[in-house]
């Protein structure tokens, strides 16, 4: 260790190194924007100079700067104002509240301008809920926008809410065939209602306005503000390039990744990002993805640890509450969801899914697999197996986007392969009591097996998929340790709970290990990069009803204090 002092020291609180022992210490001590020493309170202290900052824990705790390993940051920038209406609970209860929103948007709109939103949710509007038959239609926005095309997104981001004007500017009729792997509900008149679902949601969103490069660098900047006052110092941003879809999931073209270079080019960008590239749209087919990656190749950064494209995005089915998840046994209404990619049958649609992984695989990236239902990963897990024994790789780290419903057996092949599995438990909180109506309450209690993936050996990462929920990971790690609902309280799946320090490495060690960069961030160690996170209070022992309530106090970045309440 060099004789230079420490510019910064934390000591005298509950350091969590959240290292391979969980080793628990009183004292951080850094150099510029590197860890340099870990240990006790006598010997933090008996490194600080005269210009070293120190800053009194008073049994407060440090983290490893959160890692928030699934996170659509431009495009949850991009749903806030002004770029964006929200439309989600509590901000909207009812589907009044919502044609209200629209209307007073409409009526400060330049005419014929499009209104855009994200965030509503049926099992959260009024109507919906006094009348399980209800459900959002262009009617309901007929009042208040008839000139001006409504396009809103729903939670999920796997459905949208257009008005007449919407269809009607895009050409969707009675007549509109769906995309591969999308639906357009239609009325007992045969009419479309305004829902489109899946890969059908391109059908409006190719139409939207695309924001100027300018206007997603400041929606990325705000968003990273927001993620320093909730810890967070790394995210992966999952699906960036032409298969992105309209303004909420980058537009098609590069202008997100532009965005990002310019930001870490001029040492702007205070976050770690890392980048799955989207070769092609859901719904789209293998030689979709090797036109997007021949287009795309591995775009340069200026600084790889600050922004990089380590992998590729792909679409494998949609996604349980809309029924789109492909399934092995049948919702209890019936039917068994699909695949979301290029095919006529089923089994073309397989082999397709399994063609692009193959490609993508042995051009050399990463693979993230959005896939839900346990049919559709137990096919997603045989194409990675399939690829890498065809063109084996020593160090793919693959893995699956969500694996909501995922196999025994396929737990097992991504653990013998050296996969991984990044799972949302904070949206496990949101819809479990939702979920028991959708798949039934055997399998609504299985829904994201965290304890029986780690039983199996395999690495879990722990992820908001923000906009879908708040990039909270102090909900995460609650909903972890309890499996209980949002609405009702009640567990689901208790058998899956996992302790603490399982939750945290979900949102530290392993997101580096997906990274590939487990050898210099994601714990507390000597030699690994400063990014830390202090909370208010002693979290080993707290009772985890209450994780939420703690609050971020200070939020280290590369060695510089980004945020301090």
């Amino acid at each position: 260790m060099s004789d230079t002092p420490p510019t910064l020291v934390l000591t005298g609180g509950q350091v969590l190194t959240v290292d391979r022992a969980f080793t628990v210490a009183e004292g951080v001590a850094v150099r510029g924007g590197d860890i340099v020493a870990v240990g006790t309170d006598a010997e933090m202290r008996a490194l600080a100079g005269t210009g070293t900052r120190v800053v009194e824990l008073g049994g407060r705790t440090v983290l490893p700067g959160i890692n928030d390993s699934h996170l659509h940051g431009a495009a949850y920038g991009m749903t806030k104002p002004p770029f964006a209406l929200d439309v989600g609970h509590p901000a909207v209860r009812s589907i009044a509240d919502i044609a209200d929103t629209v209307g007073r948007a409409a009526r400060e709109a330049r005419p014929g301008a499009w209104i855009t939103g994200l965030g509503w949710d049926p099992g959260y509007l009024a109507e919906c809920r006094d009348d399980p038959r209800r459900f959002p239609h262009r009617r309901d926005l007929e009042a208040v926008a008839p000139d001006h095309p409504v396009c809103l997104t729903d939670f999920s981001s796997h459905m949208v809410w257009a008005n007449t004007a919407a269809l009607r500017h895009c050409g969707i009729d009675a007549h509109t065939a769906p995309p591969p792997g999308g639906v357009i509900d239609l009325d007992a008149d045969g009419e479309p209602t305004g829902i489109l679902r899946e890969a059908a949601q391109r059908l409006v969103q190719a139409a939207l306005p695309s924001p100027t490069i300018a206007e997603r660098r400041r929606a990325i900047q705000g968003v990273i503000g927001e993620l320093h006052s909730r810890g967070i110092t790394s995210y992966t941003e999952p699906g960036l390039g032409p298969g992105g879809t309209g303004t909420l999931f980058g537009g098609l073209s590069t202008d997100n990744w532009t965005a990002y270079a310019e930001l870490a080019a001029e040492r702007a960008l205070e976050a770690r990002v890392s980048v799955l590239l989207l070769p092609a749209p859901m719904g789209g087919s293998a030689d979709d993805v090797r036109k997007g990656l021949a287009e795309l190749r591995r775009p340069e950064s200026a600084d790889p640890r600050l922004l990089c494209a380590i992998g590729v995005k792909i679409f494998g089915d949609g996604v349980p509450p809309n029924r789109t998840a492909w399934m092995s046994e049948p919702y209890p209404e019936g039917g068994h969801g699909g695949l979301c990619v290029h095919g006529d049958t089923p089994t073309l649609q397989a082999d397709e899914l399994r063609e692009m992984i193959r490609v993508a695989h042995e051009a050399g990236f990463q693979l993230g697999v959005h896939v839900t239902g346990d049919r559709a990963i137990d096919t997603v897990v045989d194409a990675f197996v399939a690829a890498q024994e065809a063109a084996p790789r020593p160090d793919a780290r693959h893995y699956v986007i969500h694996g909501d419903f995922i196999s025994p057996g396929s737990l097992a092949k991504l653990a013998a392969h050296g996969c991984g599995v990044n799972m949302n438990p904070a949206i496990k909180w949101t819809i479990s009591d939702l979920m028991d109506e959708v798949v039934g309450p055997e399998r609504s209690a299985y829904q994201w097996p965290v304890r029986s993936a780690l039983d199996a050996g395999v690495r879990v990462c722990a992820s908001s998929d923000a906009p879908i929920t708040q990039p909270d990971w102090r909900q995460g790690v609650a909903s972890m340790m309890l499996r209980e609902s949002k609405a009702s309280g009640r567990p689901s799946g208790p058998d899956q709970c996992v302790p603490l320090a399982d939750a945290l490495r979900a949102y530290t060690a392993t997101p580096a290990w997906q990274d590939f960069a487990d050898d210099w961030k994601g714990t507390i160690e000597p030699g690994k990069t400063a990014d830390l996170c202090v909370l208010d209070r002693p979290l080993l022992d707290l009772d985890p009803h209450h994780i939420t309530e703690v609050r971020v106090d200070l939020t280290v970045f590369d060695g510089r204090v980004v945020f301090e309440r």
